[in-house]
């Protein structure tokens, strides 16, 4: 059967930042996955999970899909949904990109709203986010995603590590932030090559991997100030802190100087694969991932002048 846009997920390009200066001459390549058809690497994850549940018999066409999401991750399951004929319902917050919203309901979504306090993303909100995606997935004919508990998240991740695999040799570095931790150890498990080093980045201002304290933070899709169900500690090297302040400076570098037009996570992605950088041999390799599109934070803080 033809997939018809969902052809379109997956097989983006591995790029070498070119032009920022880099420590010990390391080579930083980032696994470029604005390239999916919504801008982010989360397109991978709502294929899995739906394909899955619709080949398993679990939904069927018309019947209603259901997540508490910061968008990107929402604007994904309302790509797939379409495609695939369900009904997706998104449980969203004001603390979030409103270009999210409005591509989630381009795709015909329906939007529900939970307000923040002063937009911070704080554990509060995911709570309440998550505790009204509950009570509406109990209804008759819906489906709750559950992005931080199925099985078919790290699956729909594994290609990533393939496909980076295949371009690129002599990898001694695989680092990325951490929200499910989905995308990091699905992409470290495509890997598949225990002699790169793992490392997981989270904002300072919400660190608790490293401190068992989250806090509020602007870096969409990260920080989520609970333990990351997928986040396997054993397989990781190292947990660092980067500031967001530094991950947004990064984001507007990246795009006057590398052409590479991103969101906060990968700002804080290369970051951290600079500060990397000072420790490793000259000519070593470092991979990390473009997580998502600019376009959906023009808007925001992040490249909006009257924030800066």
């Amino acid at each position: 059967m033809d997939q018809g846009s969902l052809k379109l997920i997956g097989n983006t390009p591995l790029v070498r930042l070119q032009n920022i200066k880099i420590p010990n001459d390391v080579e930083i390549w980032l696994k470029y996955e604005a390239g999916n058809p919504t801008g982010s690497y989360k397109d991978r994850m709502a294929l899995s999970v739906l394909t899955t549940a619709i080949n398993n018999g679990v939904i069927n066409k018309g019947d209603r899909i259901i997540e508490y999401t910061g968008g990107s991750t929402g604007s994904s399951l309302a790509f797939v949904s379409a495609s695939l004929g369900l009904n997706f319902t998104a449980i969203f917050s004001d603390a979030f990109s409103d270009s999210k919203r409005q591509t989630m309901e381009a795709f015909g979504a329906n939007v529900i709203i939970v307000e923040s306090e002063g937009k911070g993303i704080t554990p509060e909100l995911i709570q309440k986010m998550k505790e009204q995606a509950y009570i509406l997935s109990e209804e008759k004919n819906s489906f709750y995603v559950d992005q931080f508990g199925s099985k078919n998240v790290l699956k729909g991740y594994l290609p990533m590590g393939n496909e980076i695999k295949r371009e690129l040799e002599g990898i001694d570095v695989f680092c990325a932030s951490v929200g499910t931790g989905g995308a990091i150890m699905g992409t470290w498990q495509g890997l598949d090559n225990t002699d790169i080093k793992l490392v997981a980045f989270e904002p300072l201002q919400s660190p608790f991997l490293s401190t068992g304290k989250g806090g509020p933070h602007k870096v969409e899709g990260i920080g989520v100030g609970f333990e990351p169900p997928f986040l396997d500690r054993n397989a990781l090297n190292e947990i660092r802190c980067i500031d967001q302040e530094d991950a947004f400076n990064m984001c507007r570098t990246l795009s006057k100087e590398e052409g590479l037009f991103c969101g906060g996570s990968t700002g804080m992605n290369v970051c951290g694969a600079l500060e990397i950088a000072k420790s490793l041999k000259k000519g070593s390799k470092i991979v990390t991932l473009a997580c998502d599109n600019g376009l959906k934070y023009l808007n925001g803080h992040i490249y909006n002048l009257q924030y800066i």
